[in-house]
């Protein structure tokens, strides 16, 4: 389906000031200051789009999920599952093969969200060894339809001491797997493009920031900061809305394909997809060192109705130039 209006995506190459707002929507300060980690990624959600947007036949590949032990029950978060189903049910529409990828402590989860999708992705479960993640991408590397992209949203990544790390500093590699590694490892170049996604500069992708500015902005930076990054790096208030930029501004570039991109993108799928992830999958908010997570229909704290907001502001962007 994409191939076929190539020749006509080829026309414009001039920035799209409605792309520049919506990566402005979804890069304000929600719970951290991250307005120099998102100056620093400025322009990258349009190329990101324009990468899929572009390609005669993606196949695009979502990893996520950020597994929580000190969590009742222990679980993996909202953020990011939303993400990964609004994206993935908007390329579902349009044609666009998904493959969706995590690892063993998240898998409940992300399986929830999928079973919600409009149609059915390539479901990826890893252990949390390094040799399992390498397997997977070897695996991937020779399939007859290799991804063509791969994207990370809220997927912690390995900090300086090559261990993954909540934001508070506690070591979390025993429970997550290192999927780096389908992104970024020693004598190894990916064949896909890849995009990383996140909100607190310890999730893959955020390698690709000044060391300077990560160290100085974020708490134990030093430590947990990403040393993982991606092609392209979106950086967001909540991660999930990194993930709704890029489809809107995927649909914004590719008119002929908007409607099919945004036909499940409204309140009701994403209330259809949270309740998934949590009712189903038991993923879990409002984790912090002195109270453990816990069930509830939030993501990063914020309830259903602002996340809504921000899908409306940044659909009325691709619809009110449709």
């Amino acid at each position: 389906m994409f191939e076929i209006y190539v020749a006509y995506m080829l026309i414009s190459e001039q920035a799209s000031p409605d792309i520049t707002e919506m990566e402005r929507i979804v890069g304000q300060t929600v719970r951290r200051d991250i307005g120099r980690l998102a100056a620093s990624s400025q322009g990258h959600l349009e190329r990101a789009a324009r990468s899929i947007a572009q390609h005669q036949a993606p196949h695009v590949g979502i990893t996520c999920g950020f597994f929580v032990r000190h969590a009742e029950p222990p679980s993996p978060e909202t953020d990011g599952l939303n993400g990964m189903g609004q994206l993935a049910a908007g390329l579902l529409e349009a044609g666009v093969p998904v493959t969706v990828i995590t690892d063993a402590p998240c898998a409940k989860a992300v399986w929830a969200v999928t079973k919600v999708l409009p149609g059915p992705v390539n479901l990826e479960v890893v252990g949390v060894e390094a040799k399992s993640v390498r397997k997977l991408r070897d695996r991937l590397e020779a399939s007859p339809e290799p991804l063509t992209h791969l994207i990370a949203i809220e997927r912690c990544s390995l900090g300086s001491d090559g261990r993954p790390h909540r934001e508070h500093g506690w070591d979390i590699g025993d429970d997550t797997a290192p999927l780096d590694y389908l992104f970024e490892d020693a004598g190894w170049t990916p064949r896909w493009e890849t995009i990383g996604i996140g909100d607190g500069g310890n999730e893959i992708g955020m390698g690709l920031l000044p060391r300077e500015i990560v160290e100085a902005d974020i708490p134990n930076g030093s430590l947990v900061g990403a040393q993982t990054g991606a092609d392209h790096l979106i950086v967001a208030g909540v991660a999930n809305w990194g993930a709704y930029a890029l489809l809107a501004a995927v649909a914004r570039l590719r008119p002929d394909l908007a409607n099919r991109l945004l036909k499940h993108f409204n309140a009701e799928n994403e209330e259809k997809i949270l309740e998934a992830a949590v009712n189903v999958g038991q993923a879990i908010d409002d984790s912090r060192v002195d109270r453990p997570g816990q069930l509830q229909m939030t993501i990063d704290r914020l309830p259903l109705e602002d996340h809504v907001r921000v899908i409306e502001s940044i659909t009325a962007l691709v619809t009110s130039n449709a």
